[in-house]
């Protein structure tokens, strides 16, 4: 891993713009890409829970993985999720990742046969990062999605030994305890990037310096502010800006959650992404009229359509 740098600030988990039909609308990635480059963004996560992922086909994440490369033109790091309920797939996903140029791979734990004990976790990450030996390794944390509630402590210090590449853990959880111990683990060794955005100050308060979310797509100016002033110890505006996230949030909760109604604010500021692929299903006219509606009423602003 040659020239690894830690992770800071704003990775937006990226959306995957579809056309009407459900397939792939890839030419909307550069207008994207340009989105994220003047909001400020250190990278993007492309292809994980946000991205629907597990609704993708391999070569489809391959395709989706390349454009966001390309569109990128190293304004912002790009982040491959090549996790999937398939070793082999994951490990092929791990593999385009390295050849095509991503700063660094992550991988969610498999939700189906679910792995039991962190040994046996170890054993299916351990090939996938393997095949991306010269890329940074991130274990995806996610109980809530996965089923899998592991001892990360335990996955980080074990899991070194046999996969010399984990850097850390995109720590989707709110067990903020664990992931205080994760911070504090071998004096500050493995990077924790934060998952929850509605809870993004809690997690800065306790020593994370870079989180990964899908509303930084489309309120970045609120995530910056709250890293800046928990950078200087400014806890009363700190705690302003992150109500007025979880305000964003309880909206898109009332949506479907932030990838349905998440897509659909994308589509209302300017970003075609279509709808989700089923069994999410499309927004109707009538949901687009409230969500404005409801956006306006907590002074979102930035919509198009």
């Amino acid at each position: 891993m040659e020239n690894y740098q830690r992770l800071e600030g704003m990775v937006a988990a990226s959306f995957t713009p579809m056309e009407a039909n459900g397939d792939l609308k890839l030419t909307e990635i550069d207008k994207y890409a340009d989105l994220m480059a003047k909001s400020g963004v250190t990278g993007v996560f492309v292809c994980g829970t946000t991205g629907e992922s597990a609704s993708l086909t391999t070569e489809e994440r391959k395709l989706i993985l390349t454009q966001w490369l390309k569109s990128a033109k190293g304004r912002f790091k790009v982040i491959a999720h090549v996790g999937s309920n398939c070793q082999r797939e994951a490990i092929e996903l791990s593999k385009h990742a390295a050849q095509s140029g991503a700063a660094a791979i992550a991988a969610i734990a498999p939700s189906f046969f679910k792995p039991s004990s962190v040994d046996e976790l170890i054993r299916f990450f351990a090939p996938i990062a393997a095949a991306a030996s010269n890329l940074p390794f991130y274990y995806y944390n996610m109980p809530s999605m996965t089923g899998v509630d592991l001892s990360v402590v335990q996955f980080l210090k074990e899991g070194k030994k046999r996969i010399p590449n984990l850097v850390g853990t995109k720590f989707t959880h709110n067990n903020l305890m664990e992931m205080g111990a994760c911070l504090q683990l071998n004096g500050g060794e493995f990077e924790v990037l934060h998952g929850y955005d509605e809870i993004l100050i809690c997690g800065l308060a306790l020593g994370a310096v870079a989180g990964v979310g899908s509303t930084y797509n489309y309120i970045p100016s609120v995530y910056a502010g709250i890293f800046d002033a928990m950078k200087n110890n400014d806890l009363a505006t700190a705690r302003s800006l992150q109500q007025k996230s979880i305000q964003v949030v309880e909206v898109i909760i009332k949506y479907g959650g932030g990838v349905r109604g998440g897509k659909a604010i994308m589509n209302l500021i300017g970003i075609d992404c279509g709808s989700c692929r089923s069994p999410l299903s499309s927004f109707t006219d009538e949901e687009y009229d409230s969500l404005k509606n409801d956006l306006k009423k907590i002074g979102f602003s930035g919509i198009q359509k």
